[in-house]
């Protein structure tokens, strides 16, 4: 899987895995690693979507309908992701609990797919910019697995792609689930608030520090 890394400043206190919106690639997130951990306490990696598909650019699954990822695709890319990033951690000496998965659009609901995965390790926090928690034929999630899991949701108002409506879904399901959401809403279409942008890093920085205090996490059964 092509990707691209943003090393860290000294020894990663854990990583930043940044995943784009449908028709962009690895490069499109990547400012935003510098952004969100202007410390650089972690490895910074952002990756490319295996899909080529119109209107062109890169994808992590064919869209039939919002909420519903086209099963034949999504369960081609999502093991191969899910793969990327099982070899991509060890290789850095950072556990899955130390790392944060976000991403906008497509890119954030592969970030809850990995991050809320039935038979996923739990990660530190989900970052998710306009997307939704998909609905996949095949796929189960683990929604006990988001107790006192950090997620911070952001979506636009007036997004014509995915409306509002998901984010907010996804809000009270993890709220109903134990989760410590942090949730924006801001007057925008598809695109990510600056404004929230600006709150992220403590954001960011204060769940990398949380889950270093918890220490281990257990096997994932």
């Amino acid at each position: 899987m092509q990707s691209l890394y943003r090393p860290p400043a000294g020894d990663p206190k854990g990583a930043l895995v940044l995943l784009h919106g449908r028709g962009a690639d690895e490069r499109d997130l990547f400012p935003l690693l510098d952004m969100l951990d202007p410390d650089r306490q972690l490895l910074g990696a952002t990756a490319r979507g295996p899909l080529s598909l119109p209107p062109g650019g890169a994808h992590w699954y064919a869209v039939r309908r919002v909420g519903y990822p086209d099963p034949e695709t999504f369960h081609s890319t999502y093991p191969e992701l899910a793969g990327w990033l099982d070899d991509m951690l060890p290789e850095h000496g950072i556990p899955h609990e130390r790392t944060i998965l976000g991403g906008f659009s497509q890119g954030s609901v592969m970030a809850y797919s990995l991050g809320l995965g039935a038979r996923r390790p739990r990660p530190a926090g989900i970052l998710a910019l306009s997307g939704f928690i998909p609905e996949v034929e095949g796929f189960e999630l683990d929604l006990a697995k988001a107790r006192g899991l950090p997620v911070a949701i952001g979506h636009g108002t007036h997004d014509p792609v995915i409306p509002v409506e998901f984010g907010r879904d996804a809000r009270d399901r993890l709220t109903a689930a134990a989760a410590l959401v942090t949730y924006r809403e801001s007057p925008m279409p598809h695109t990510i608030d600056p404004a929230f942008l600006r709150e992220l890093p403590s954001w960011v920085s204060e769940t990398v520090a949380s889950a270093a205090a918890e220490g281990p996490a257990q096997p994932v059964e």
